[in-house]
């Protein structure tokens, strides 16, 4: 980050960057105790997690309302200006991967009592381990402005895709095999939507990042793999 004459502009951009960082910090432990919740069927996590989420939405509006301010006071120009616009929208991709989390935990405290099929979870570990890991790998390129990680994260946005796909196959499979299976089941296809748009926002941050450091935008087109389910949005 570039040093200014004004010391108090540079206070205003690292306090932006603190934020944000405090918001990947809560965004991934959201995401890590709702994976848990729902392994375990632990309903208390699951309720941790949904108490977390007022906390990343209050980080999102400070982050807004002082960039925009730092914009307002300080006009800023060139990297500057993208340091403003970066944490807007990455504040606004962690809030999302908030409520995705918190979706999942939702769902968790919703099949608790039902019957257990402990197989139809793996395939959902693996979905959270490889966008879990994206997500920590994002955060690091953002702090540390590296490029070349960010174009990776980027570039392996098809990887959570494919296991969406795989996970989609296998619970088909279990409901076919027990019609009781069908509502848990159902409940976990929300659970992987879920985890493949938390995929999705960790490469809109890397998209961000790239952004952020050399002033240019990566292809529309993002890598994709196969997909076979496409629901509608878990409330």
């Amino acid at each position: 980050m570039p040093e200014h004459i004004v010391k108090a502009y540079d206070r205003e951009l690292e306090a932006l960057g603190r934020r944000i960082a405090e918001m990947g910090g809560l965004a991934e432990k959201m995401l890590s105790e709702a994976m848990d919740a729902l392994a375990d069927l632990d309903v208390d996590m699951a309720r941790r997690v949904v108490a977390s989420d007022p906390r990343l939405d209050a980080l999102q509006r400070e982050v807004e309302e002082s960039a925009v301010l730092t914009i307002a006071r300080r006009q800023p120009m060139a990297i500057d200006l993208r340091e403003c616009v970066a944490a807007i929208r990455i504040s606004g991709d962690l809030e999302r991967v908030g409520d995705l989390a918190k979706n999942i935990a939702k769902r968790t405290a919703k099949i608790a009592a039902e019957a257990r099929l402990p197989r139809a979870i793996v395939g959902l570990k693996s979905m959270h381990d490889v966008a879990a890991m994206q997500l920590k790998d994002v955060l690091d390129a953002y702090a540390q402005r590296d490029v070349e990680r960010a174009r990776q994260v980027w570039s392996r946005d098809a990887e959570v895709d494919a296991l969406e796909d795989s996970v989609f196959r296998d619970l088909l499979t279990f409901m076919m095999e027990d019609p009781r299976n069908i509502s848990f089941c159902t409940h976990l296809l929300f659970c992987s939507k879920n985890i493949e748009r938390i995929g999705d926002h960790t490469t809109n941050i890397a998209e961000t990042v790239v952004f952020l450091v050399t002033g240019e935008s990566l292809p529309v087109e993002r890598p994709k793999g196969k997909t076979a389910f496409e629901p509608i949005e878990s409330p």
